[in-house]
C-alpha cells in the first residue's frame, strides 16, 4: 500500500527563496510537500480554492516594515482564511552573479522589491551607479542572472539560490543589519481541522491578529476609544498600523496584533467592544508566537 501523500504548502517560489527557507525551518522535517508558486497572491489564491492545505507568506521585515500585499490579501479575504502560526527567519542577503565580476562593472541589480531597502547602505556605497530592477522573488532574480548571463548583471538573493542555480557569490551579508528578520505567517482555510505540522519552537504565548475600520474614522478621538477597549482590560497591543482601504483619500483600515487568544473572555470582550465602534472587525487568527528566528540551512 502506498504511503499517504504529505500535505501541500504553497509559498513564494521558485526554489531557493526566503519563503522556502521559512517553510523548511518551521515545519517538522519531511512533514509537508513544498509547492513553489509565482507570487504571494498565487499562494493565497491556491489556498482559497483548496489546491494546497496551507500557505506560508511573509508579513513583515524588521528593516523594511510590513509586506503590503500580504496585509491587503488578508484584509480582502474576509473570513475565508486565517493565520494559524508564525515563523521568524534571520535574513541574510548576498550579491550573486553568473561569474566573478568587479563591483564597478555591475550596472544592473535584480531582486524582490522588498530587498533593496534592506541593503540600502551597501547599494548606495558600492553600487550607486547600478540600476535596481524588481523581480517576483529573490530566487527568480538569481535564476535570471544565471540563466541569462550578462557580465554587468547581478542579483540580491540567498546562498541557497546560488547553490541551486549555479551562481557565483560576489559578497555575502550585504544587508544593513545582521539582526534583519522576516516574520512569516502560516495560513489555512477558515474552519480548518488539522494544524500544520510545525516543529517544537512554535509553542509560545497566544497572539491574535485583527483588522478593523469604519467610515468617519478621521473624527477626533475615535482611534483612542478603539485602543482603550484593550488598554482598560490590560491587553497588550504588540503592533498596530494603518493601510489605505483603496477607497477615497484618507480612508484607512487598522491592523493590530495583541496578546491572548480571541476566545479568552477578556480578549473576546475587547473585540466585542471594538465592534461597537467600527463598521467591520475581522479576527485574522489566533496562534502561538514563534520561537527565536532561524537563519535557515544556508547560514
Amino acid at each position: 500500500m502506498a504511503a499517504p501523500h504529505p500535505p501541500r504548502v504553497g509559498y513564494l517560489g521558485p526554489e531557493g527563496t526566503f519563503s522556502e527557507e521559512a517553510l523548511l525551518t518551521s515545519a517538522a522535517p519531511g512533514a509537508v510537500e513544498p509547492v513553489p508558486l509565482a507570487t504571494i497572491y498565487d499562494a493565497v489564491m491556491r489556498l482559497r480554492v483548496g489546491e494546497v492545505e496551507w500557505a506560508i507568506v511573509p508579513i513583515e521585515n524588521s528593516l523594511d516594515g510590513s509586506v503590503s500585499v500580504t496585509l491587503d490579501l488578508l484584509a480582502g479575504g474576509g473570513s475565508a482564511l486565517e493565520i494559524v502560526a508564525e515563523a521568524l527567519l534571520l535574513v541574510r542577503h548576498s550579491l550573486i552573479a553568473a561569474e566573478v565580476v568587479a563591483l564597478q562593472d555591475i550596472d544592473t541589480v535584480l531582486s524582490h522589491p522588498q530587498v533593496p531597502g534592506q541593503c540600502e547602505r551597501f547599494l548606495r556605497s558600492e553600487l550607486a551607479h547600478a540600476r535596481i530592477l524588481p523581480t517576483g522573488s529573490t530566487a527568480e532574480a538569481v535564476r535570471i542572472v544565471t540563466s541569462e548571463p550578462r557580465r554587468g548583471q547581478a542579483a540580491l538573493g540567498t546562498v541557497l539560490a546560488a547553490r541551486i542555480y549555479g551562481g557565483t557569490i560576489l559578497r555575502e551579508g550585504v544587508q544593513d543589519s545582521d539582526e534583519n528578520e522576516t516574520r512569516f505567517v502560516w495560513l489555512a482555510r477558515a474552519g480548518h481541522e488539522v494544524e500544520p505540522p510545525l516543529d517544537a519552537r512554535a509553542k509560545g504565548d497566544w497572539k491574535t491578529s485583527i483588522v478593523f475600520w469604519r467610515r468617519g474614522a478621521e473624527r477626533s478621538g475615535w482611534l483612542v476609544r478603539c485602543l482603550d477597549e484593550f488598554a482598560r482590560r490590560n491587553i497588550n497591543l504588540t503592533k498596530i498600523e494603518s493601510r489605505p482601504r483603496r477607497k477615497r483619500l484618507g480612508s484607512y483600515m487598522f491592523f493590530a496584533d495583541l496578546g491572548g487568544h480571541a476566545r479568552e473572555p477578556t480578549v473576546a470582550e475587547a473585540i466585542a467592544g471594538l465592534a461597537k465602534l467600527c463598521e467591520e472587525v475581522t479576527v485574522l487568527g489566533s496562534y502561538r508566537t514563534a520561537g527565536p528566528p532561524d537563519a535557515g540551512r544556508t547560514g
